[in-house]
């Protein structure tokens, strides 16, 4: 069965829809098609479409959006049957339904076609795709630019705004549409220009700061999208972490806040300088609180464009682990205080910065053990008791667990690829000497596929915690493990 967005416009607009009824829906609509005008909504609809559904094709997405125009077209008329939009949405719903429509699929379709009437629609215009963890767009040369833009200028903005959407989706919504305009602005200009390599190289250098701000927004909000707000502060500050390990959590707790709180009102604000804004502001803080910590962040903030900085510190690589005292724990006692929080985020800065080759996808299934087990704790009748007798076992995990991680990732970043995939083979030697060349070769291809995406620095959280749970197996020797 197939899936379709029947409410297109303004994300909030779905929010209140379901309590305002459908002629708050249609006048949405209305006004959007009317005060857009058909070219810019069908555009629209093209981004909205394709980030929602980020693994279609432009074929199912083309397909849906034309009926949605259409419908707008056809109803938002003056003098339109105040019926016709309604009677249009629901013939459309029902059609979404069928498993022949050839609209983007999605498994959640049967379930909401088991509803009816306005239901129906609401839960198939909240249905999307999980976004791209790994962008696919790679831009064409010049000249294959302008040889699709000259055959067919149409069709070419409207298969370049699906796959630059579906690929880059995540980014705030007008950080989105801003980008895909300047794009298809420098396309229109260089491909009539006498100079079109000249035109083109000037349009980049242009179109720089915003291109660094689509980019960075995307993964930004990507990672918030799955972690939300209290996990991003946990994410910045183990990055800061392994990244300056002299500094200390005095120096980059504020500025872990500070960026969980610029991504928790940018990824999803309609204002359109929103997050550059902000990123500049926070870059700006960033570069005064550490430049004097680590020379690699003092040379990234030498830069006049600010979100080039954040870009060069953001792409920084882990540092070496310093030698440091050992770890000072949270005892039981402090876990359930008000104080509680700060200590758990202070232990994990600690463990992150004595070992910056553990990436934050492996530290973040420790950060969600430890929160599972205060939380089932401290509001249990007997806290300490709870905390006392399940801790241990947690630990014990853990230590399993980093162990583990050390010899996936370890030396992944010290070595080169070669280097890395040489000592895998070693390694794999010594471990099974009566393993056949064939399938010592295959061990090397897995692990070192598996470490060039998951052993590096900002690795996909959702791609990677499920690759770490296939690698990894079971932290503990039962049923009842309290990490994997």
């Amino acid at each position: 069965m197939k899936a379709v967005i029947v409410l297109l416009l303004a994300a909030v607009s779905l929010g209140h829809a379901e309590h305002r009824g459908r002629d708050y829906v249609r006048d949405k609509i209305c006004h959007e098609f009317n005060s857009l005008g058909k070219d810019n909504f069908q555009s629209l609809a093209i981004i909205l479409n394709s980030k929602k559904f980020s693994n279609a094709t432009f074929e199912e997405i083309s397909h849906l959006v034309k009926e949605v125009v259409s419908l707008a077209e056809t109803c938002c008329v003056k003098g339109a049957d105040p019926n016709c939009y309604e009677t249009g949405s629901s013939a459309l719903s029902a059609k979404s339904c069928d498993e022949n429509a050839p609209y983007p699929d999605h498994p959640g379709i049967a379930a909401c076609c088991t509803q009816q009437g306005l239901e129906r629609k609401l839960c198939l215009a909240d249905l999307h795709q999980p976004p791209k963890e790994f962008p696919t767009y790679v831009e064409p040369s010049n000249e294959e630019l302008c040889e699709a833009f000259k055959k067919n200028p149409q069709d070419f903005a409207d298969r370049f705004t699906h796959e630059y959407s579906s690929n880059y989706g995540q980014a705030p919504l007008p950080v989105l549409v801003g980008s895909i305009k300047s794009y298809l602005s420098m396309v229109g200009t260089c491909c009539i220009s006498p100079i079109p390599t000249v035109c083109f190289l000037k349009e980049r250098l242009e179109r720089k700061t915003l291109s660094i701000l689509t980019t960075m927004s995307n993964r930004i909000c990507s990672r918030y999208a799955v972690y939300g707000k209290e996990k991003s502060k946990f994410s910045v500050l183990t990055m800061f972490a392994q990244k300056i390990p002299s500094a200390s959590f005095e120096d980059i707790s504020p500025l872990a806040e500070d960026s969980a709180e610029v991504f928790s009102k940018c990824c999803s604000s309609m204002a359109e300088d929103c997050m550059q804004k902000e990123l500049s502001e926070l870059t700006t803080k960033i570069c005064t609180k550490l430049s004097s910590k680590d020379e690699k962040i003092s040379d990234c903030c030498k830069g006049k464009n600010l979100l080039e900085n954040y870009l060069c510190v953001y792409s920084l690589q882990p540092a070496k682990s310093p030698q440091l005292p050992e770890i000072q724990r949270p005892t039981d006692e402090q876990l359930c205080t008000d104080a509680g929080s700060h200590q758990m985020d202070q232990y994990t800065f600690e463990v992150a910065r004595r070992q910056t080759n553990i990436p934050e996808v492996f530290l973040s299934k420790v950060y969600d053990a430890t929160h599972n087990l205060v939380n089932r704790c401290c509001t249990a009748a007997d806290l300490i008791g709870c905390v006392s007798s399940k801790r241990p076992q947690l630990r014990e995990e853990i230590i399993k667990f980093l162990t583990k991680a050390d010899e996936l990732c370890g030396e992944y970043n010290d070595l080169t690829f070669l280097e890395f995939k040489q000592k895998l083979k070693e390694s794999f030697s010594k471990t099974m000497p009566d393993a056949t060349p064939a399938s010592l070769a295959e061990l090397v291809e897995r692990r070192a596929d598996f470490a060039s995406t998951c052993c590096i620095m900002n690795a996909p959280p959702v791609y990677c915690g499920l690759k770490i749970n296939a690698e990894v197996g079971h932290t503990c020797d039962h049923d009842s493990c309290m990490l994997i």
